[in-house]
């Protein structure tokens, strides 16, 4: 898909991922930014977008904002983004009723282009690299059922109707804004207490962290050169960071050096995994490597929140 000269969807446009892809993509597109702003910020949305207030599990919002004229959808939005939730059925509920939803309708008016954003929470607790065509898929989480659940209704769509599909299955995605997020957490905590820190689990939990930037850069590239009914790709960096190393960090850039305290145990919550190992080879092959390693994403993203921090 061309992305120039287009008009675009953008839903979940004011949160940490939506709001700079929705930026990058208004460039050179006419962009419309959906979102109830429950985790978004309206300051986020970019002013060159348009911005319509509103729940997806509206049928009549979802009516409102995809049109005939509308080119491709770039789905974000999440009643709720939480890997440990309080709600765990109306998660499961509510997210998969938003996808299907929106694939419904985007084929009911001939929208032929649809961009999901998933997570390598899919993959569960595999303790090993784990490609596109790892298999079992066995999630621990409600929030990684959801995510499979809402890829299989994508697979529907891309297969049987006239729809072709982007799965992105995301690692942990960091940049200059606080919310959910152990980057953000730090900060946050050592904002309070800059003699101790509080880290869940044993610090030795190990994930790949990709800066914001570089995965709406990623997400644009697959969009524009992977042209298969369905494209399901990691996106994450060749390199892992454990916890420990992400307190470090923020601790370095902060300029200061707390004691840890940890709570104890080899996850963090309920539905932690905790070993993520995402090869991005077929990010690779396609043309995009990322610039930034997981630990070098992570000093990127503390020194955009601690300097945010320091503004307030």
């Amino acid at each position: 898909m061309n992305l120039a000269g287009q008009r675009l969807v953008v839903t979940g446009g004011a949160g940490l991922v939506g709001s700079e892809l929705a930026a990058r993509l208004a460039r050179d597109n006419d962009v419309l930014v959906v979102d109830d702003l429950s985790n978004g910020r309206r300051e986020s949305v970019p002013d060159d977008a348009e911005l319509v207030e509103g729940d997806l599990l509206d049928e009549s919002v979802v009516a409102d904002v995809v049109t005939p004229d509308v080119d491709g959808v770039f789905h974000l939005a999440a009643a709720d983004k939480y890997v440990d939730t309080d709600e765990p059925r109306e998660q499961f509920a509510a997210n998969t009723r938003m996808t299907h939803s929106l694939l419904e309708r985007a084929d009911e008016v001939g929208v032929g282009n649809f961009a999901f954003t998933s997570s390598c929470t899919v993959y569960g607790e595999a303790g090993e690299p784990t490609p596109e065509d790892y298999a079992p898929m066995e999630p621990i989480s409600v929030y990684g059922a959801t995510k499979l659940a809402e890829e299989a209704v994508c697979s529907v769509y891309a297969h049987s109707y006239d729809l072709t599909v982007w799965a992105f299955r995301f690692a942990n995605i960091v940049g200059p804004r606080f919310g959910a997020g152990v980057v953000p957490d730090f900060v946050e905590k050592l904002r309070a207490d800059p003699e101790t820190l509080t880290i869940l689990g044993n610090g030795e939990q190990e994930k790949s962290y990709m800066h914001v930037g570089e995965c709406v850069a990623a997400m644009c590239y697959v969009v524009e050169h992977a042209d298969a009914d369905l494209n399901t790709y990691n996106l994450g960096t060749r390199t892992t960071t454990d916890v420990t190393r992400v307190a470090d960090i923020v601790s370095d850039v902060m300029g200061l050096d707390p004691d840890y305290e940890y709570t104890g145990g080899d996850r963090g919550w309920t539905g932690d995994v905790p070993k993520v190992f995402l090869p991005i080879d077929r990010l690779a092959d396609l043309g995009w490597e990322p610039e930034f390693s997981s630990d070098e994403s992570v000093r990127r993203a503390a020194e955009q929140l601690v300097g945010m921090s320091a503004t307030r």
